[in-house]
């Protein structure tokens, strides 16, 4: 009895290693196909030379913690795959019963945006893991800072605003470089479901979703007790543009 088990529990291993073999090969020759088709440094420079995108220097600090607080919290601090993040949160979604976190991190997130989204390309298991490739050469080449910019500005925000700096204009009317930390909250918190989100048709659930964005950046370190209370306080609501 004792070694059937160990023959099913053998088989059945050998099996996990052959399908992530397939997985991780399959991935491989998508990630070829694509680099081939346009290279990294190609579709980098694409997304720099667009209307939306804002160098990382314009970018507002809170607006960073914000993000990385709620995207990827060892974003400056890791290198490759974030492993914890991923167990993490699979952990936690088991625990609530549904998908409340993802495990993928703002390199694999720019990776999908700059190959994958809005590119008329349906992403299945290959392109998902042809996104860690392409995050390992990312990783490679380009600083955690140039990396931050692209995804910052490759994102929809809902209501119709792709980019950072086009969606701190049409939603408060301010640049990009001068949000608040409420403000930066509310967008860094969209990101995650810009049809849910969008502060247009789903602001109470943008509010609840600043706030957990808001608890992050307080227990991360980002924000001080005093700071947290007052953006807790702001009024997040958009801001009409005053017509010139």
């Amino acid at each position: 009895m004792l070694k059937r088990i160990k023959r099913l529990i053998l088989f059945f291993f050998l099996v996990l290693v052959i399908a992530t073999a397939g997985i991780l090969t399959a991935g491989w020759f998508r990630y070829r196909e694509v680099i081939e088709e346009k290279p990294l440094k190609q579709a980098v420079e694409e997304a720099r030379a667009s209307q939306a995108y804002a160098p990382y220097e314009t970018i507002d600090r809170d607006f960073v913690n914000a993000v990385v607080a709620v995207e990827d919290k060892r974003f400056f601090t890791r290198s490759g795959f974030d492993y914890v993040a991923l167990i993490r949160a699979m952990l936690n979604n088991f625990k609530y019963g549904k998908a409340l976190e993802g495990g993928s991190t703002i390199p694999q997130q720019t990776a999908k945006n700059l190959y994958f989204v809005g590119h008329g390309i349906s992403r299945g298991i290959p392109e998902k893991v042809a996104e860690v490739y392409l995050m390992y050469d990312m990783e490679e080449h380009y600083t955690k800072q140039d990396i931050l910019a692209v995804y910052a500005s490759l994102n929809y925000y809902g209501d119709g605003f792709w980019g950072l700096k086009n969606a701190s204009l049409g939603y408060y009317d301010t640049p990009c470089s001068s949000l608040t930390a409420a403000e930066a909250a509310v967008l860094a918190g969209i990101i995650n479901a810009p049809s849910a989100y969008q502060l247009s048709t789903g602001y109470d659930l943008a509010l609840s979703r600043e706030r957990r964005v808001l608890s992050n950046m307080l227990r991360e370190g980002y924000l001080s007790e005093s700071e947290y209370e007052q953006a807790l306080s702001e009024d997040v609501h958009p801001r009409k543009r005053e017509k010139e």
